[in-house]
């Protein structure tokens, strides 16, 4: 079994990524720590998710590639932003841990988690799901290709079933 946080932040660093932001998040925590240990990388904490989207159009005016961590729950954030993207094509990518899918077991989670990927869908983005670690690294290496090369939003999708649904009650 690959160390899949390891898989992303390396596909990150190969596809020139300089700048992370983040909501903190237990599912990322081993790849924003990564990306906050590394000099060439500038690790952006965020209030709310929609912020990262910003930060990523800015990056890309000023020459830089950007990468958003996020939480399926921040999702439902960003919708009204995600205009931005496909209006001035921005290429764009974000990682988002799941929670409300497979195994979840607080109830709060499940209804933003059953509507993230077609929420993300029908705001234009390409959607890319991973359930298994041995996928992270060409689910990840595609993404970067269709997102800066073709210039596209693209979200990868970190299945509860690869990070593991985490205890409630």
């Amino acid at each position: 079994m690959t160390e899949w946080p390891r898989d992303i932040y390396d596909v990150l660093k190969e596809a020139d990524i300089r700048q992370v932001s983040y909501v903190p998040d237990a599912g990322h925590a081993r790849l924003i720590e990564m990306c906050t240990d590394d000099n060439e990388i500038r690790s952006i904490p965020l209030a709310t998710e929609l912020e990262g989207i910003g930060i990523a159009a800015g990056a890309w005016l000023g020459g830089e590639r950007a990468a958003l961590l996020m939480q399926s729950s921040g999702v439902g954030n960003c919708i009204n932003t995600f205009s931005l993207l496909k209006n001035c094509r921005f290429p764009f990518l974000a990682v988002v841990g799941m929670r409300g899918e497979f195994g979840e077991g607080n109830p709060w989670q499940v209804p933003m988690g059953q509507a993230t990927g077609k929420l993300l869908e029908a705001m234009g983005l390409v959607v890319y799901w991973v359930r298994k670690a041995e996928d992270v690294r060409p689910t990840m290496e595609a993404a970067v290709q269709i997102a800066f090369a073709a210039m596209n939003p693209v979200a990868v999708v970190l299945s509860q079933q690869l990070i593991g649904a985490k205890k409630f009650g």
